[in-house]
């Protein structure tokens, strides 16, 4: 009889702690996994935190650029429009017959002598250096848009 009674409470206490025992490791294994997946959730968090942070800088980047290049954009117009507007200043007569007589002949001769100094490059008599060049295009540049701008009407 006692060794029932032994029998009956060894194997109901045995039962009793072995099911706490087993809650405890589960509900520990469960509280270490938790804690895994916060790290790891924290972890995902961070990197998609830095790539909001660079795409954030990258569309402020791309913001300035775009405003720079309209800068840069309007700036050329600018200069168009000033760069027509002087040639259309050239063709207009002023009433003073030697100023133009003088605005009449001054283009063509310019742009003679730039032909001129082109030719003479490219034959060999000399050669032209950069800024020799530039002086040649904006020259051409003028008399040749001050002749399409007048048969334009402008």
């Amino acid at each position: 009889m006692i060794s029932a009674l032994f029998s009956f409470l060894g194997g109901a206490v045995f039962r009793m702690i072995w099911g706490e025992v087993a809650a405890w490791l589960t509900a520990a294994r469960e509280h270490k996994r938790e804690i895994e997946l916060m790290r790891e959730q924290e972890k995902i968090d961070a990197a998609q935190h830095e790539r909001n942070l660079a795409a954030i800088r990258l569309q402020a980047d791309l913001g300035v650029k775009v405003i720079e290049v309209q800068g840069q954009m309007r700036v050329s117009e600018i200069e168009t429009e000033a760069w027509l507007d002087a040639v259309k200043g050239t063709t207009q007569a002023t009433g003073i017959w030697f100023v133009d007589l003088w605005n009449g002949l001054i283009r063509p001769a310019v742009a003679t002598w730039a032909v001129l100094l082109v030719t003479g490059n490219y034959t060999g008599w000399w050669s032209i250096d950069d800024r020799g060049w530039e002086l040649c295009g904006a020259a051409l540049g003028l008399y040749l848009a001050d002749r399409a701008l007048f048969k334009r009407g402008k």
